[in-house]
């Protein structure tokens, strides 16, 4: 893996990816999205990682979206040429280990794409997010369309695209947009404490509740609900008494030491 574009670094089963090209806002060049894509992909079939954090290198951005230097010299050709092992943001959706991002900066178009791939989104105060997909004349491609408007409602969708404002963290946190708002320095520290609780949970059982999650959310609530009832059933069955009295005794007292 190449640390110009991307590292990775792997501690008590948690993986932080960070995009770095803080000189040009960590923007998402052909080679950046290549190679968060293959990281992605690599932290997948990691058995020794169970929570991925996905952040931005300095504390300027988390990611500015498509390089728009490169487009402007490539054409957006370059960019639709990328195959499906290249979109970042497919790759994201793709792991069944959680992915909290940590929004370091600014997370602009594409990059508001990539930080809304992630599972839960823990932001700096410095943290922004714009969608300028209408000023630069683009359609996205990577969902912003579909999912911003579910995550915080039609109008407040249409004020963000159709003007290309910025949203600050404190106003995204008040929109439903991102889970918690920390100061800079804290960033990291808070989403390590959040990925270290989920490490703890069984991989597979977290990997079948995402899904369940994800899933679920993706059609109607009846059809939702159906899903539900039609897992549980089927994964409920295997469980034995004996395990939900070891687990319940486990989470008493993990209860009392909060």
């Amino acid at each position: 893996m190449s640390e110009d574009t991307v590292t990775i670094a792997i501690t008590d089963a948690v993986a932080v990816v960070t995009m770095n090209r803080p000189g040009a806002m960590n923007a998402l060049s052909g080679d950046l999205r290549r190679q968060l894509a293959a990281a992605m992909r690599a932290l997948e079939t990691d058995n020794t990682v169970r929570v991925v954090i996905l952040t931005g290198a300095g504390d300027r951005a988390f990611t500015a979206g498509l390089d728009l230097k490169e487009l402007g010299t490539e054409g957006l050709a370059a960019a639709n040429a990328d195959g499906a092992d290249d979109n970042p943001v497919k790759a994201i959706e793709l792991l069944t280990k959680p992915c909290i991002g940590a929004i370091n900066g600014v997370a602009i178009t594409g990059g508001f794409e990539v930080a809304l791939a992630c599972d839960v989104l823990i932001a700096s105060d410095r943290a922004r997010f714009a969608d300028t997909h209408a000023r630069v004349g683009i359609m996205p491609g990577w969902g912003l369309s579909q999912k911003l408007s579910r995550l915080i409602g039609p109008y407040r969708a249409r004020e963000l695209s159709l003007t290309g404002n910025f949203l600050d963290a404190e106003t995204a946190l008040a929109w439903g947009l991102v889970n918690r708002v920390v100061a800079p320095h804290e960033l990291l520290p808070v989403a390590r404490r959040l990925a270290a609780d989920m490490a703890t949970i069984d991989p597979a059982f977290s990997a079948a509740y995402k899904k369940l999650i994800g899933d679920g959310y993706a059609t109607t609530f009846e059809a939702g609900m159906a899903l539900e009832t039609e897992r549980s059933i089927a994964a409920n069955a295997q469980v034995s008494a004996a395990a939900v009295e070891t687990a319940r005794a486990a989470v008493q007292a993990r209860g009392r030491a909060q």
